[in-house]
């Protein structure tokens, strides 16, 4: 079961995960926890996200560092999977806060501790090729707008790398786009979700790399385990455009296929009336320029870094989306074919 207890002095833990609630982070205690590891959640506050799980549970805000610093105390490996994440031109101060400020200090309060620190980064922070390649882990930034969240993912590798310099035992890994069970907020499952509400008549004209989350956790726990300290390692999927994620979308939820292809104009129209609209409400609408723009984007990755040396591997994604609908119908996020997605209660 899971016990919310502060950090004992000098008590020994196997892992260390913030950003347990989240997609990444708690695919990750799941894991864990299935190996038989001892597993201390790092989170703002306690959710049923954590329910029935073997671990402990500390409270603390990346802001915190002396609450951070006892989180962390007594861990072998750390795995930091807090950020914030939104793809559009607001909220630069907080997501530098959380992103930047967040990654620092759990960098120093890790290095301190003389753990190893797993840092979860985006292939965000890595730029794109000119000539639409898959980019690798020494592409140089470039070919994205330079919005909040590709900024502050980059300047937190850089706060990580500088604790390196100062002795910390750190990798970093890349994700790609992310799919599958344990997405409670939702975050990138949403756009699943889209699609088997019957929401996506017409694909963005770019393409991605899609890959299960449930792999993206083992390639943490490989690097942990096997990278080498100062090295980014991709954890990449099938490369995809989104017309081809959609009709695989609409497959997995019994929905009718995309009709095709938005026209690139439209995209950026799209994004130019969300950017508009944002200005007469509280917040910014995830229809912006910022995400009209990487939706046009060949965002496709290489892996190979991560499979020679940490013996990376994903799963055909037909099965990753069939699970990820299958875990958004028994949450009740969504319906079965038939009925529109309704929000969990």
């Amino acid at each position: 079961m899971t016990t919310t207890v502060p950090p004992q002095p000098g008590s020994k833990v196997d892992y260390v995960v913030t950003g347990a609630t989240g997609l990444v982070g708690n695919n990750v205690v799941r894991l864990l926890v299935r190996r038989g590891l001892s597993v201390r959640a790092v989170v703002r506050s306690a959710g049923r996200s954590l329910d029935g799980l073997h671990m402990q549970v500390a409270t603390a805000a990346l802001s915190d560092d002396h609450a951070l610093e006892r989180a962390v105390d007594g861990a072998s490996v750390v795995v930091h999977a807090a950020a914030m994440v939104h793809c559009g031109w607001r909220h630069f101060d907080d997501m530098h806060a959380a992103n930047v400020e967040g990654a620092r200090r759990v960098a120093r309060a890790a290095r301190r501790a003389g753990a190893r620190l797993v840092h979860v980064s985006s292939v965000d922070a890595i730029g794109l090729t000119r000539d639409g390649s898959p980019a690798d882990e020494e592409t140089p930034p470039g070919g994205m707008p330079e919005c909040p969240y590709v900024v502050t993912k980059r300047e937190a590798e850089r706060a990580v790398l500088a604790e390196v310099e100062h002795g910390l035992d750190a990798v970093i890994v890349n994700p790609v786009y992310m799919i599958g069970p344990w997405d409670w907020k939702p975050s990138s499952g949403r756009m699943l979700l889209e699609v088997g509400a019957g929401k996506g008549l017409f694909a963005p004209p770019g393409a991605n790399d899609f890959v299960d989350v449930r792999d993206v956790v083992a390639g943490i726990l490989a690097a942990a385990e096997r990278g080498i300290s100062g090295r980014r390692y991709i954890l990449g999927g099938h490369a995809l455009s989104y017309l081809d994620a959609w009709r695989i979308f609409a497959r997995a939820a019994g929905r009718m296929q995309p009709l095709g292809v938005a026209p690139r104009a439209a995209v950026r129209v799209a994004g130019w009336v969300g950017d508009l609209a944002s200005l007469f409400v509280s917040h910014e609408l995830p229809v912006n320029s910022a995400a009209a723009t990487m939706s046009m984007l060949p965002h496709n990755f290489s892996s190979a870094r991560a499979i020679a040396e940490l013996g990376y591997s994903f799963r055909p994604f037909e099965t990753t989306v069939a699970d990820a609908w299958g875990w958004f119908v028994d949450h009740g996020y969504a319906r079965a074919a038939g009925h529109r997605t309704v929000p969990v209660r």
